[in-house]
């Protein structure tokens, strides 16, 4: 059976300018056809658009889908098979607001990616790290100055979990080597401080030239590529040089990393929006976050916006990411109105969040962009979000978001 959306208003994922009047086929998981002169078979099972937006679903490249902001007492209080729900729950808001494959960025075990694969729970198609790395004392090390670490079980303390704090290249490298067999699609390391850390600064430099190349090397042995948490100038320079393929964050990006970047095709996920959730914890749950963290926000939120402003202008690539397990799952499309602040047109905020955000995790053959051949994976918009960047915040306004030829949601 072919299902035919018409009467829609066609976004793409490339660029390419909106097609009026088309028409997407889909049979079974996959489309076959979209355009104004699609061929509209007699049997089809038709869903008229009514001259609304239809695009990719969207693609998050930075999720903490096992992840929530909350205050000590509850992390500590929270058994681990109740945080596998908090999970499940993150990953259906994921998909409810219309991101239909993400990257989780550390956290998430296997588990959780082949549950959803499996129909057991609706959620996003998944890439995974499982955990990332990180020096003693660097963003990926819980420990506090007291000695204490209220790190969970994503932290190397399940079988799942392969530890986390590592040293030196042959450390890096087993470590490496775990989180490949504990299905790691890509290897996430820390080669800065961070603004959550409770024992460094943003633009600390962590782990060695040395150690990076190794966890490059032994990713690329089984295919995979490395994404960096970095921040700070130099730790971002360094993953660039090793051959890490994305920087997340990338606050302190400047001309030189620049360059570097676009000479080697590096992705880079800028997460504006987590600054800003951060903040807006902190408000609304006193005690939830460290106060070195509220003061690290504040110091590096408009250097943070005005860098990635200067790499966007640059033709650095972008792909969009969120953040999300800092911010409120669910809430990912705001980090387009906030691409979009930053430089971007909407069209290019949207081809960020799809075509590019579908290369950056290894998944462009199949999603990312409207075409014969793809999934399915899609969302009829009510409205334009190329002069509204703001209408795809807005869930109500999302009728029909498709995942593989399946209606997750339909309103229509």
């Amino acid at each position: 059976m072919t299902t035919a959306i018409t009467n829609a208003t066609l976004i793409d994922g490339t660029g390419a300018d909106p097609v009026p009047n088309a028409t997407v086929l889909i049979e079974g998981e996959r489309i076959t056809g979209a355009g104004a002169n699609a061929s509209l078979p007699s049997d089809a099972d038709v869903i008229d658009a009514g001259g609304r937006t239809v695009m990719p679903g969207m693609i998050d490249c930075h999720v903490h889908l096992w992840g929530r902001v909350t205050h000590l007492q509850e992390r500590l209080l929270t058994p681990p098979t109740l945080n596998a729900f908090y999970a499940m729950r993150n990953a259906q808001r994921t998909l409810d607001a219309g991101v239909t494959s993400v990257r989780d960025a550390s956290g998430s075990p296997m588990g959780l990616k082949m549950a959803i694969e499996r129909g057991l729970i609706p959620g996003p198609r998944m890439r995974l790290s499982v955990s990332a790395l990180s020096q003693t004392g660097g963003h990926g090390d819980g420990t506090m100055p007291s000695g204490a670490d209220p790190g969970g079980i994503a932290d190397g303390r399940g079988p799942e979990w392969p530890g986390r704090v590592v040293e030196g290249p042959e450390g890096v490298r087993l470590a490496v080597r775990k989180l490949l067999r504990a299905g790691a699609d890509f290897i996430k390391l820390c080669s800065t401080g961070g603004v959550l850390s409770p024992t460094d600064e943003p633009g600390h430099t962590q782990f060695t030239p040395d150690e990076i190349a190794v966890m490059v090397y032994e990713a690329k042995t089984q295919g995979k590529t490395c994404m960096s948490h970095a921040q700070g100038t130099q730790g971002i320079l360094n993953a660039v040089l090793a051959g890490v393929e994305s920087i997340e964050h990338g606050i302190y990006v400047d001309d030189r990393c620049i360059d570097e970047m676009k000479a080697r095709g590096t992705y880079l996920v800028p997460t504006l929006v987590a600054p800003v959730w951060v903040l807006r914890h902190a408000e609304r749950m006193p005690g939830a976050i460290l106060p070195q963290s509220v003061r690290k926000t504040k110091e590096v939120m408009e250097d943070h916006k005005r860098n990635i402003g200067e790499a966007i202008r640059a033709g650095v690539k972008v792909a969009m990411g969120t953040d999300s397990g800092v911010g409120h799952h669910g809430s990912n499309a705001e980090e387009l109105q906030l691409m979009v602040e930053a430089g971007m047109t909407p069209m290019q905020a949207i081809v960020a969040t799809t075509r590019t955000a579908s290369e950056c995790i290894h998944m462009a053959n199949d999603i990312g962009t409207i075409a014969p051949g793809k999934y399915a994976d899609l969302l009829v918009v009510d409205g334009d979000p190329l002069a509204d960047i703001t209408v795809l915040q807005d869930k109500a306004r999302l009728a029909l978001i498709m995942q593989g030829g399946r209606a997750h949601k339909n309103t229509m």
